[in-house]
């Protein structure tokens, strides 16, 4: 069944690391302001945006090569079995983020967080709109609005949904997005102002896997609908996408408010044509202040929806080692408030070139928490500082950046990154190299404080400590793309059951190498291929495949003038391996080494075209799930963790719309 939804997609930054991020994104800042002057009659538009840490414009992606880059779920990302369930990367990615953190990831490829909002300068008003529609009433809504209330001020809205009932039983999800920004330089060009209101509400339902996997072999559980879960019941299957109600699951809620002011000194200039005369402005000195202020909820409930649909109190006492006694309903929330204010000093060593800047600066974090157990107090104060110089020839881009957790319940985190990249030669390319380490506290719900700590007796863990070297080449005239990450990690954080916190005590190395490849193989025709290799050192608790590839096999051209076509297969492919399971309650995945998942490559047939400013999309999933053996139909799914299953033939269709007032 295919139902029709509205849909904006405003597009997320690279995911190819340092390179990706300054090559990819298409565009940099220029010397002169972005903001053109232009008629009213005119129905072009520049626009470009920057991000809250960067100096630099981008421009909007265009292309329609690739489905994923307006797809919430990244293409080396696994789910559950459902878009908007719990998910996780099929690549070794740990934490690298010292300071507090309350736990919770599972669900973070649904959020849209603070690094990754969009300041925009526009000409002209400007929108976008998305149309997606999949089976079993799938939808994806999102819509963007932007414009530029004079030259130096702009402001935008964001909105998005995320909604699917899911092909079995339990699984429905739905998450909702808001975000609203603002961005105001004054005319003198001294001060700017940044402000953002972001909210993510993300619901997904927990079913616990399948009661028996082996019931999606049985002939008479075509409908997926039908076959028994450990969470949830027998709830009645529901498409409203506005009104979905969560009996057993997780919420999330995070609210951010965020508000940062500069005011540089340094000096005026002016750039006279034959009618405008335009205000320039050249600092030297910055001086910065932010302040956000941040609530989180975190809940897991089963509610008791009455008659016999009950909590199942020996799922909670067989794999959690809780009693639920004669309560109607069970549930775990965290809460947290924050209140973080940081004030930092820039210097431009050069005034012409806003890249290149050393930053000193100073952080107090505020925390209170509410658990089960009572409420907390927590305090962190934070130094940090940071250089960049990315010249004005483009040959070279250096940073270099440190934060230190001086006092407070961190006290002794740390992270520091160092990386330079070099254009080595027009036909060579760019060459990459650094290193990052990071010593952090173990997340909250490690801490028997919280509400999802079950262990039996109170554990005091050690600092985990990660140290990566890194190195990437990109040669843009071969598109060619070779990635190198080399991990040392000690006192490493994982759980090992459902409820079991574990650490490693001993040190283990991990490598993983990844090529990225453009191949032209006809006039049209081009063959795209990512390929990563992946393998630990050491005796510690850690599964990953070996190999995991993507390839797309398009014909791609620009045809009849104005028609931009995209179209061909898809196939994804990981080596088998004993593949993590998954901890409803505390919205973990966990480490299991009884189970080894083989599966299938997964298959997808895909249409992307564009006319000028419209997409129009067309996707046929999972065509790797056909068989023969009692009928035909798309019924031999692959695994992607234990109990769970991915569904059978996935039809969407969706197009992408941008509109210039």
């Amino acid at each position: 069944m295919l139902l029709f939804s509205l849909v904006t997609v405003a597009q997320l930054p690279g995911r190819l690391g340092n390179i990706g991020r300054s090559l990819g994104r298409g565009g940099a800042s220029g010397k002169t302001d972005s903001l053109k002057h232009r008629s009213k009659t005119e129905d072009s538009i520049t626009i470009n945006f920057r991000y809250i840490d960067s100096a630099r414009n981008y421009k909007l992606d265009s292309s329609v090569s690739d489905f994923t880059k307006l797809f919430p779920i990244p293409a080396d990302y696994y789910t559950l079995g459902n878009d908007g369930s719990a998910a996780k990367s099929f690549l070794f990615s740990p934490l690298m983020k010292a300071g507090w953190d309350p736990g919770f990831h599972a669900y973070d490829i649904y959020k849209l967080k603070m690094e990754n909002v969009h300041f925009f300068n526009t000409t002209r008003p400007y929108a976008q709109l998305n149309y997606l529609l999949g089976s079993k009433a799938e939808q994806f809504i999102e819509a963007l609005i932007t414009r530029n209330i004079n030259p130096g001020w702009n402001a935008s809205f964001n909105y998005r949904v995320i909604s699917s009932p899911g092909f079995f039983k339990n699984q429905k999800t739905n998450h909702n997005t808001y975000l609203f920004t603002s961005w105001y330089q004054s005319k003198a060009k001294r001060y700017n102002n940044y402000f953002v209101l972001l909210a993510n509400s993300l619901k997904g339902s927990e079913n616990g896997g399948f009661r028996s996997p082996s019931d999606l072999e049985n002939p008479d559980n075509k409908d997926r609908f039908q076959i028994d879960t450990w969470l949830g019941g027998d709830q009645t299957y529901s498409a409203n996408s506005f009104k979905t109600n969560i009996v057993t699951g997780n919420q999330y809620n995070e609210l951010s408010f965020l508000m940062r002011q500069q005011y540089d000194f340094g000096r005026k200039d002016s750039l006279v044509t034959d009618s405008t005369v335009i205000p320039l402005f050249y600092p030297r000195v910055r001086f910065e202040h932010t302040f956000s202020y941040n609530t989180y909820k975190y809940e897991f409930h089963d509610y008791y929806t009455g008659g016999i649909n009950r909590p199942d109190s020996n799922y909670y006492i067989n794999f959690y080692d809780y009693n639920t006694h004669t309560e109607d309903s069970v549930r775990f929330r965290d809460t947290w408030r924050e209140i973080f204010n940081d004030f930092s000093i820039y210097q431009f060593p050069d005034a012409n070139n806003l890249q290149q800047f050393i930053k000193i600066g100073a952080s107090m974090q505020n925390l209170n928490g509410r658990f089960a157990t009572g409420t907390r107090s927590l305090y962190n104060f934070i130094a940090h500082a940071e250089y960049r110089n990315r010249t004005r020839d483009r040959k070279w881009d250096m940073e270099a950046n440190g934060k230190l957790y001086l006092t407070g319940f961190n006290a002794g985190d740390y992270q520091a990154h160092i990386s330079l990249q070099r254009l080595i030669g027009k036909k060579l390319g760019y060459l990459q190299l650094g290193f990052e380490n990071v010593n952090r506290s173990p997340s909250f719900i490690y801490n028997p404080s919280s509400s999802f700590y079950f262990d039996t007796t109170a554990k005091n863990f050690n600092k985990e400590n990660t140290l990566r070297f890194f190195a990437s080449y990109y040669n843009p005239g071969l598109k060619l793309t070779l990635t190198g990450n080399y991990y040392l990690i000690s006192n490493y954080m994982y759980l090992a059951g459902y409820y079991k916190l574990k650490q490693e005590s001993s040190i283990f190395n991990f490598l993983q190498v990844a090529l990225h490849k453009t191949f032209k193989v006809g006039r049209h025709w081009f063959w795209y291929t990512d390929i990563y290799a992946q393998q630990k050192a050491g005796d510690v608790d850690l599964n990953v495949p070996l190999i995991f590839t993507r390839n797309r096999l398009a014909l791609e051209g620009v045809f009849y003038k104005n028609l931009n076509i995209a179209t061909g297969i898809e196939v994804r492919y990981n080596t088998a391996y004993k593949a993590d399971s998954y901890s409803p309650v505390l919205g973990q995945f966990m480490y299991q080494d009884t189970l080894t998942i083989k599966n299938r490559p997964d298959i997808r047939l895909y249409l992307n075209f564009r006319i000028r400013s419209f997409k129009l999309f067309i996707s046929a999933s999972n065509l790797n799930s056909v068989s023969f053996s009692n009928g035909f139909g798309f019924t031999d799914n692959n695994i992607p963790a234990p109990g769970y299953a991915y569904p059978g033939f996935q039809l969407r269709f969706g197009i992408y719309w941008n509109f210039v007032n």
